[in-house]
């Protein structure tokens, strides 16, 4: 079970990423601010917020030690800070002084990967603050990397959709086309897995795009082989582009966050969905994408950002798994078509665990599920307080109203709201928008929604026959 404990709404932007140390959380945002939080009571530490960077903050990470804190920007930076006081070390200037989308510390020695939108890739030595290696990724902005447990090699991810794997020298040793839209972000487990058959042992890494899949993969290093990258599986639980993947300290869990702004977490070794997250929903906003996910290094505990601008918190209870199986989309199965099992799993991913065998007890699938009311639950189901009514009737509720929007056809939907268009207009990257979200997007910010490559021109053109085809599918859904 996953219980929402804490929610964090400092920032005053969108959320890009968080991160933990074994006592600290870092996030960053939009707005320019680093902010880092206690662990043991989630309080800002006195030297919170760190500023610094120009423009908006892509990603933060800790040194293995936790002592370091790593930053990076569209200013084209990387700013190393102390965490105990939060001085500001040193500020690292990418070449070219392209904005820098992604950073990690290597895990066994004192180096600072820092990638960046014109593809380059810098390994910094965070002792003499000076570059130690640098490379190039052809075709694309790298937006993602991960280092391997023993920092020997690191595998970076681009909008072209390309996966590379690098050594510590920074030698390209293998590259795979992975994700057709483009990668969003990588992440390899610090336990590695046995293959009983040839008694190798593999790394485990995941990957997610913009083409609505989570991948996982094995990476073998062999002298007399090289080295040799294994597609493993696909996850398919979210139905609109993965922002973001991370696996939990053993390997066990992935956890990734969606457009779709459903955050799923799922077993590593069957793929299984245990739980559903849909928390980060605000009305007040146009864009809600869970952005960012990460697991604490030692403690059960999750972290997801979004684009509502918070940060919410959950305790794992990783003894107490779902009774009644997964939910693994819900846009495969129509709810009418439930299974009991299938209402079971349900109910624990809206964290309702405890109305399982009450269910079980009365026969409810999913039909039955849709036609309750708060006579039924009261009179039928005999469930006595009015409060865990109006929590599963509130539930039930947001089900019918994804149920009645789940048949739209997807190119009917907004890429930013995931909502029927009103008003749709062409972008010049090609792709349709609702006119609201879209100027509301390019109010902040000069990037595609879709590929995160810059904008040409900010000028819209009406869509007028999807236009037409959106009103005429409304009227056949009228009759």
């Amino acid at each position: 079970m996953a219980t929402l404990i804490h929610t964090i709404s400092d920032h005053s932007d969108d959320v890009n990423y968080c991160a933990f140390s074994s006592s600290c959380l870092a996030t960053c945002s939009l707005d320019k601010t680093i902010r880092v939080y206690s662990l043991s009571d989630f309080a800002e530490l006195p030297y919170s917020p760190l500023e610094g960077h120009a423009y908006a903050v892509h990603c933060v990470c800790f040194s293995p030690s936790g002592l370091l804190l790593g930053s990076c920007s569209t200013d084209g930076t990387s700013v190393l800070w102390d965490s105990r006081d939060g001085r500001r070390l040193a500020v690292l200037r990418q070449p070219g002084a392209s904005p820098v989308r992604v950073c990690r510390f290597c895990p066994r020695a004192a180096r600072l990967l820092a990638g960046a939108a014109d593809g380059s890739v810098v390994l910094w030595d965070v002792r003499s603050m000076a570059p130690y290696r640098s490379g190039q990724v052809k075709g694309g902005s790298l937006v993602a990397c991960a280092f391997s447990p023993n920092g020997d090699f690191f595998v970076t991810g681009s909008s072209s959709g390309d996966l590379t794997i690098w050594d510590d020298t920074m030698r390209c040793l293998c590259n795979e086309k992975a994700h057709d839209l483009g990668v969003t972000c990588c992440d390899i487990s610090s336990h590695p897995v046995s293959d009983s058959e040839n008694g190798f042992k593999y790394f485990q890494m995941a990957s997610c795009g913009q083409d609505n899949l989570i991948k996982l993969w094995l990476i073998l290093f062999a002298d007399f082989l090289g080295v040799q990258l294994k597609y493993k599986c696909t996850l398919h639980g979210h139905c609109a582009p993965v922002l973001a993947c991370a696996f939990s300290c053993d390997g066990q869990l992935i956890v990734s966050g969606s457009v779709d702004k459903r955050v799923i977490i799922s077993e590593t070794s069957t793929g299984n969905t245990l739980h559903i997250l849909s928390q980060h929903t605000r009305l007040f906003f146009i864009c809600r994408y869970v952005t960012t996910c990460a697991f604490a290094p030692r403690s059960p505990l999750l972290a997801t950002g979004s684009m509502d601008k918070t940060v919410h918190i959950w305790q794992l209870d990783l003894k107490q798994p779902c009774a009644g199986g997964t939910v693994e989309n819900e846009s495969k199965v129509a709810v009418e078509d439930w299974s009991e099992d299938d209402v079971s799993a349900w109910l624990c991913a809206q964290d309702l665990t405890d109305f399982v065998g009450l269910f079980k007890m009365n026969n409810i699938d999913g039909k039955e599920l849709l036609n309750l009311t708060k006579e039924s639950l009261a009179n039928e189901l005999k469930i006595e307080s009015l409060g865990l009514r109006s929590k599963v009737l509130q539930k039930i509720e947001e089900l019918r109203k994804t149920t009645s929007s789940a048949s739209v056809p997807d190119e009917f939907l907004c890429p930013i709201t995931r909502e029927l268009m009103k008003d749709p207009v062409i972008a010049t990257d090609g792709y349709s928008y609702e006119r609201e979200a879209m100027e509301n997007w390019i109010s902040n910010r000069r990037s595609s929604p879709m590929t995160n490559l810059p904008l040409h021109s900010l000028m819209l053109t009406p869509n007028r026959t999807l236009k037409m085809a959106i009103s005429r599918w409304l009227e056949t859904q009228q009759k």
